[in-house]
């Protein structure tokens, strides 16, 4: 029988503090724990089975109870490994799962129907309802046709809790933490706009300016005074304010002349600058695309001439700011043909065309045309009466002297404008003032793009607050121009009329359902446009603009984004070329 080997129990080494491994490998014996994985433990974890045999620890060999997260809920096992809860930190996963190899995919793909719906309390479903259906708690949704009726349809799908809640969203909410859904979100494209000008890689971009930072400038200007007046205005037909409204009347086509020229080829401005009269030339198309850009969505530009010491601020010739947009800021704007729209005649193209063209008309024939007329001092300065065979157009001219420094400042700063007028109203008194007159247009209340807008047919008398109200909210940025323009302008009154179609799906044919009269500065505050934060829109680009060197410049409104840049071109850009002007006249 051999001996038996003697046995030792190892020495224990003594520490300070008997939590955690040793500090410095002499007293570990040489070995190191530099770099060994901690497993982080709870306090809460309870001490029992050094080791379970008996437990399915799973195909991975992970615990399938979840350890100490389950504990209690679907387990009540009072024996937990110690450590469970980060016990896989020391397991092995593979990053591919072998079993889970096939040459052939052998899963089954489901079609699922494109339905709206929303995802309810606990699993349920809510398919998007029509009509303003109610669900819990009364809400409605905001869609087409919700105003008209109360009756619809609403379906829950598994599960319970799911409502609707579109009182202030317009859109679906089900139970708890569900996703809002509007009508037909699987439908709508990607609104993608193109530039209003063509970015050359040869422009250098100088400033980027979000309107954010727009709509907290503000600077209170006093009116401006008159340096000079051209052409001459009629007298406004007032039938079109009878009491009840007017019955529809054929919007005419009438053919007359009106001029609206760059300011670089305004000869008059040419004279004021000469004159030195101001250091910035504007008109009040161009200003008040300025002044009220925080609310534009569509794409435009403008063109900046430094010269001397002068500003120059002009529109390209055919650019959009020489057309009426329709519908700007409708929740969602119409279509264009490549966007889905099934409808040509009602791309926002077709209908600036046509709002344009609506305008021009109605401008024409809210007036009287007889000898009586307002004249101003000076005739139309843009009119050659032996070049031109048609008439031409009631219009007024007011350049106007605008001084845009501040109090604090010594210098003054100087800003001329040209002003239009429209028309005249004669008093009771016998003095005359003067108005502006704009036109509204609908085209089809059940059209992509319509807004939402009531039908003015049937609701123009009875609710014509909610059918202002509407076209506020859609063309705010349009109404709010026209606004400005006014008050540049020193109008008395802005004559708003309304303008539909004769036929839903014929642009050519017209009527008038009403007129409607307004102050500026009154329809300013209902539309909660602030005047003074306009000047200071306007005021804060001019003095970035003064700060350039000599040049030819470009301020661009970002198409998809609410930001506008300013770039430096080169001097010939947006210059016709000689080919290009002989074509013209050719086709002329």
């Amino acid at each position: 029988m051999a001996p038996a080997l003697p046995f030792a129990l190892p020495s224990l080494v003594p520490v300070s503090s008997p939590w955690g491994p040793p500090a410095t490998e002499a007293s570990t014996g040489g070995l190191s724990f530099e770099g060994a994985p901690y497993a982080p433990f709870s306090k809460g974890d309870k001490l029992g089975k050094l080791a379970d045999w008996t437990q399915d620890p799973g195909r991975d060999g992970r615990d399938q109870r979840g350890g100490r997260q389950n504990y209690g809920r679907s387990h009540r096992d009072p024996y937990q490994a110690y450590g469970a809860s980060t016990a896989s930190s020391f397991q092995f996963q593979n990053a591919e799962d072998e079993s889970s190899f096939s040459v052939v995919d052998s899963s089954r793909t489901t079609t699922k129907p494109r339905t709206t719906f929303g995802q309810g309390g606990r699993g349920g479903l809510v398919l998007r309802s029509r009509g303003g259906a109610q669900g819990r708690g009364g809400a409605r949704s905001f869609g087409p046709g919700a105003g008209a009726q109360r009756s619809g349809y609403q379906r829950y799908v598994g599960g319970r809790g799911g409502h609707q809640d579109g009182a202030r969203t317009g859109g679906q909410r089900g139970g708890r933490g569900g996703r809002r859904f509007g009508w037909k979100d699987y439908d709508k494209p990607q609104r993608l706009r193109d530039s209003s000008v063509t970015i050359s890689p040869e422009w250098q971009m100088l400033d980027e300016i979000d309107f954010n930072r727009l709509g907290k400038l503000s600077l209170d200007i006093k009116d401006g005074t008159d340096v000079d007046t051209y052409g001459f205005t009629y007298y406004y037909d007032k039938s079109f304010d009878r009491p009840g409204g007017i019955s529809e009347r054929k919007l005419q086509v009438i053919d007359t002349l009106s001029y609206n020229p760059t300011t670089s080829d305004d000869p008059v401005i040419q004279q004021l600058a000469q004159r030195d009269e101001g250091r910035v030339f504007a008109t009040d198309s161009i200003l008040s695309m300025l002044m009220c850009a925080p609310r534009s969505v569509y794409p435009w530009d403008i063109v900046v001439n430094r010269e001397g010491d002068k500003l120059f601020l002009d529109k390209r010739e055919g650019g959009p700011l020489d057309f009426v947009t329709v519908n700007e800021n409708a929740a969602e704007p119409p279509l264009e043909v490549a966007d889905g729209s099934k409808d040509s005649i009602n791309t926002p193209s077709a209908l600036a065309l046509e709002a344009t063209f609506i305008n021009q008309n109605f401008a024409a024939q809210a007036v009287v045309e007889s000898n009586d007329k307002h004249e101003f001092t000076h005739p139309n300065p843009f009119y050659n009466p032996e070049e031109e065979t048609e008439p031409l157009g009631s219009r007024g001219y007011r350049y106007r002297k605008i001084n845009l420094s501040s109090v604090a400042e010594e210098t003054e700063l100087n800003l001329i404008v040209r002003t239009e007028l429209d028309g005249t109203i004669r008093n009771a008194s016998g003095e005359d003032s003067f108005i502006t007159i704009k036109a509204l247009n609908e085209f089809d209340t059940r059209a992509p793009g319509a807004g939402g807008a009531l039908d003015w047919r049937s609701k123009f008398g009875s609710q014509r607050g909610a059918v202002v109200a509407t076209e506020m909210k859609n063309n705010s940025c349009k109404l709010a121009r026209w606004t400005v323009q006014s008050i540049l302008a020193g109008a008395d009154q802005m004559k708003l009329g309304f303008v539909s179609r004769a036929n839903p799906k014929d642009k050519a044919r017209h009527v008038i359902l009403g007129v409607v009269g307004y102050k500026p500065r009154e329809f300013a505050n209902q539309m909660n446009y602030s005047v003074a934060n306009g000047w200071g829109i306007a005021r804060s680009i001019i003095d970035m603009c003064l700060a350039l060197e000599e040049g030819k410049y470009i301020i661009v409104k970002d198409p998809n984004k609410p930001v506008i840049r300013l770039y430096e071109v080169p001097r010939d850009a947006f210059d016709e070329a000689p080919a290009d002007e002989e074509k013209r006249d050719a086709d002329e």
